[in-house]
C-alpha cells in the first residue's frame, strides 16, 4: 500500500503517540525537574474533533495503534469520550493511556468500557515516602488502588513503567521483579534519559540495566526470554499477539507476568523505530530525542494536505537518536530542550 507511513530509511510507521495535556499533578524529577505539580497549560491544545481527524488520517496510512499522553491525561476531562472515538476509527485496533495513576481508581472502568484496550502506569518506587520523593508529593495508596481497579476491569495489558536511577530506586529491582511472580501484568524497567533541562541530573542517575539478568540468576531465577513465537502461539498470557515496541521480554519460570527491558542509551532501538509522537498543541515529532517538529493544526480538514505534512515529517526522520554523543563527536543539532511532559514520552 503506497500510502503506508514508512521513512527514509525503510522503517514502516504503525504507532502513534498523542499528548492530550502538558499539565500534571506530579512533579517527577526525571520529568518535570524543578516544576511543582498542577501549572496551567500555555498550550492552545488540540480538540478532541482535531485529534479525531488526524488519527483517522493515519489509520488510512497503516497506524493501528494509538498511545494517549500527558503530562497527566486524566487531568483532561471526559477522556473516555476521546477513547470512544479512537477505538471507532476503522484500521484502530489498540487504543492505550498512560499515566500516573493518581487519578485511575475512579476512571478505569469507565475507560475501559469505552475501548480502551492498554493500560501504562508509570511507578518508580513500591516505598512510599521515596514515591513521594520522586514524584515530588504523590501519593503510592492512590496508584495502588488504580492498579487494583485496572485488574477489576479486566484490561488486556497492564504494565507498570519503572525509571531505573542510580542511587534513587536501583535497591528495589527484586522488589518489582517479585510483582511479576504473582501478578499477570508486565514490569518494564526503563533507563533513565537525559531528556529536556537535566544534564547534570542525568549523569548522576543513569544506570545501565544490565545487572538486572544478574540478580535473577542470584535469586535462582531461570528467566527465559518472551519471543513473538510465545505470543502467537498463545503461550504468553500476559501480553498481546502484535505487542510490539522497544521492550525485550522475559518470564520467570513459573511467574504469572512478565519484565521488559527498555534501554534507548545503552543499546538503542531506532532502526526498529515505530512510532510518530503529537504534541498537545498539534506538532508531530518523528523522533523522541530530536527537535524538528511539524504543525499539523492549519491543515486539518484537508485530508491530502495532512497526509503530505505527516510524510514530510517522516522525510526528515533521522536514521537514530543522539542521546549520547561520544568524545569528539559533533551533535547533529542542539539538545533537545522540550521536557518529557511536553512530548508525551
Amino acid at each position: 500500500m503506497s500510502d503506508l507511513l514508512v521513512d527514509s530509511f525503510g522503517r514502516v510507521h504503525n504507532y502513534v503517540r498523542i499528548s492530550v495535556t502538558d499539565r500534571c499533578n506530579l512533579g517527577c524529577q526525571y520529568c518535570r525537574p524543578g516544576e511543582t505539580a498542577g501549572h496551567p497549560s500555555k498550550m492552545d491544545l488540540l480538540t478532541f474533533d482535531e485529534i479525531a481527524a488526524i488519527v483517522s488520517v493515519l489509520a488510512e496510512m497503516g497506524v493501528t495503534k494509538v498511545r494517549i499522553t500527558g503530562g497527566e491525561p486524566l487531568l483532561r476531562p471526559h477522556l473516555e469520550d476521546l477513547v470512544d472515538r479512537l477505538s471507532a476509527i476503522p484500521g484502530i485496533s489498540r487504543v492505550g493511556l498512560t499515566t500516573n495513576g493518581m487519578l485511575l481508581a475512579s476512571k478505569a472502568r469507565a475507560l475501559r468500557q469505552a475501548g480502551l484496550t492498554d493500560m501504562n502506569i508509570s511507578l518508580d518506587s513500591l516505598l512510599p515516602d521515596r514515591y513521594a520523593m520522586i514524584t515530588n508529593g504523590g501519593d503510592l495508596s492512590r496508584v495502588i488502588s488504580g492498579i487494583e481497579a485496572c485488574f477489576k476491569a479486566g484490561f488486556e495489558m497492564l504494565k507498570l513503567n519503572v525509571v531505573l536511577m542510580r542511587g534513587v530506586n536501583d535497591d528495589e529491582i527484586e522488589s518489582f521483579l517479585r510483582l511479576t511472580l504473582d501478578y499477570p501484568l508486565q514490569v518494564r524497567f526503563i533507563e533513565y534519559m537525559p531528556i529536556g533541562k537535566q544534564a547534570e541530573a542525568w549523569k548522576a542517575g543513569y544506570m545501565a540495566l544490565d545487572g538486572i539478568m544478574a540478580q535473577c540468576a542470584d535469586k535462582g531465577w531461570n528467566a527465559r526470554r518472551v519471543e513473538p513465537a510465545d505470543r502467537m502461539s498463545g503461550s504468553s498470557f500476559c501480553g498481546t499477539k502484535d505487542d510490539s515496541g522497544p521492550a525485550k521480554y522475559y518470564r520467570i519460570s513459573g511467574a504469572a507476568g512478565e519484565f521488559g527491558l527498555i534501554n534507548p542509551v545503552s543499546d538503542h532501538f531506532c532502526m526498529a523505530c515505530n512510532r510518530l509522537r503529537i504534541t498537545a498543541n498539534g506538532s508531530v515529532k518523528p523522533c523522541l530525542y530530536w527537535n524538528d517538529e511539524w504543525d499539523l493544526k492549519p491543515f486539518i480538514g484537508n485530508n491530502e494536505l495532512l497526509r503530505q505534512a505527516i510524510r514530510r515529517s517522516l522525510e526528515a526522520k533521522p536514521q537514530r537518536h543522539e542521546m549520547i554523543v561520544q568524545p569528539g563527536q559533533k551533535p547533529a543539532q542542539h539538545t533537545m530542550m522540550r521536557q518529557m511532559s511536553q512530548i508525551g514520552g
